[in-house]
């Protein structure tokens, strides 16, 4: 399980690198049809706006496969809850004693 998980968050990190400089890369080479017109002020400007808001929608994707993993609910030792639970009922002094010395 920790190898998907592994795994997804290192694919995840790659396309927060790849898809923004693509994005950047094919709208500053004329690679998306119908943007010649524009002026290169506006071309990086607008190539800016759609790599950061690719990089949103990869961070969105990666939450949202994050949510739809199962979820398995921690199921904690028993030897450790018992012994946790004997030291919380096992009595001792030095707490009653530093009430009594608040009162």
């Amino acid at each position: 399980m920790a190898a998907g998980l592994v795994k997804k968050f290192f694919i995840a990190s790659m396309l927060m690198w790849m898809v923004p400089l693509a994005v950047h890369y094919g709208f500053n080479h004329n690679l998306l049809p119908g943007l010649t017109n524009l002026s290169p002020h506006a071309m990086t400007l607008l190539s800016g706006f759609v790599a950061v808001i690719s990089v949103n929608i990869v961070i969105a994707f990666y939450i949202y496969m994050a949510m739809k993993e199962p979820c398995n609910k921690h199921q904690p030792d028993p030897k450790f809850l018992t012994h946790a639970k004997a030291s919380v009922y096992q009595p001792t002094g030095e707490p009653m004693e530093s009430l009594k010395k608040q009162e």
